[in-house]
């Protein structure tokens, strides 16, 4: 496939974009990935359009981001079309590059309001919003949904359909339904009758977490880019590895220096975002559960981390099971094994 595509002016290229995740995707993680490369997009953590439209500093610092992260999607969910229109036109002015609809979260709280995925099972409320936020902004306006609420109601070629009628000049498309949460058997069908309805740019989405599934996504939907959400928090390489097959060059080796090197560098830029020590350590925590899959030894480095009472005890233990695998490499490497 091309190295990459455009929403309208917007050269998305590497054809890859971190996907927006709650309590994940703020502006440290976003620099961790960017630093690394091979990004082509970066979304915003999803923002309540109705909390930003009131102000309340909590939200419009999730909206912040750097002077040179470019481009850069601010992603606002809810369901009333005036206050959505308000917080588009707020999140232009901060200087977003896309203005991107959250159609896709499954989450309890945002669907409670029918808000994120829950406006699937509403498709004349869908209209009027992406009718009030496209008369609102005059920077590319993009939408993220699922396949649909559930398998017996499959509606995202109708929905993608008349967003694109409508203005919407990019959509993501996570296989998944709401219902299905983040279980389900992989299916990209919905995916690929997505890119077949429209004209517009369709990035897929949902389990991308090794080049393989990175391969499979492009080859059954023939997206023309990919979206990553918790393969990106496992591998902040991915994007980098993914980028270099699809250029037909070598990705550069991680080994455990580097994986300790973005882990530590990590814990050391969120920690003084947080007011309280467990406000940190729980960032910390959360973070391992995904850097620590498919690592040797990860699970007991994970179980450490999940049972460390300070941030100082965390850094501790990270750096401990750094240094056994160390250790244990020294043991095995060839030299070693002849010198011994």
């Amino acid at each position: 496939m091309a190295t990459g595509f455009r929403i309208r002016d917007i050269a998305i290229d590497p054809p890859l974009a971190l996907a927006p995740m709650e309590g994940v995707t703020d502006l440290t993680f976003r620099r961790l990935v960017r630093q690394i490369g091979g990004c082509g997009l970066t979304v915003t953590e999803f923002i309540p359009a109705a909390q930003l439209v009131n102000g309340v500093p909590k939200f419009h610092r999730m909206a912040d981001f750097d002077d040179d992260e470019s481009p850069i999607a601010i992603q606002i969910y809810g369901r009333d079309p005036e206050v959505l229109a308000i917080a588009a036109k707020i999140a232009q002015d901060k200087g977003a590059h896309i203005v991107d609809l959250n159609m896709g979260c499954p989450s309890k709280r945002v669907c409670r309001n029918s808000g994120g995925s829950g406006l699937m099972r509403e498709p004349e409320l869908v209209l009027k919003i992406v009718r009030a936020m496209r008369a609102a902004v005059d920077v590319p306006f993009t939408v993220k949904m699922r396949a649909g609420w559930d398998r017996s109601s499959i509606n995202a070629p109708e929905l993608a359909y008349m967003c694109q009628e409508e203005g919407v000049e990019a959509v993501t498309v996570h296989w998944r339904t709401r219902q299905e949460l983040y279980g389900g058997v992989r299916d990209w069908g919905p995916v690929r009758e997505v890119v077949e309805r429209v004209r517009i740019p369709v990035m897929a989405n949902g389990d991308v977490v090794d080049l393989a599934s990175a391969r499979e996504a492009l080859r059954e939907t023939g997206a023309d880019g990919l979206m990553i959400g918790r393969g990106a928090i496992r591998n902040p390489w991915l994007f980098h590895q993914i980028d270099c097959y699809l250029r037909g060059v070598e990705p550069r080796p991680v080994g455990l220096d580097e994986k300790e090197r973005v882990l530590l560098g990590y814990y050391d830029n969120i920690r003084p975002l947080f007011r309280t020590e467990n406000g940190a350590l729980g960032r910390m925590k959360k973070i391992a559960r995904y850097f620590t899959e498919g690592l040797d030894g990860g699970g007991a480095l994970r179980t450490a981390l999940f049972h460390s009472q300070t941030v100082d005890e965390a850094y501790d233990r990270a750096r401990e099971y750094f240094e056994q695998q160390r250790e244990l490499q020294r043991r095995s490497s060839p030299e070693v094994a002849a010198s011994g």
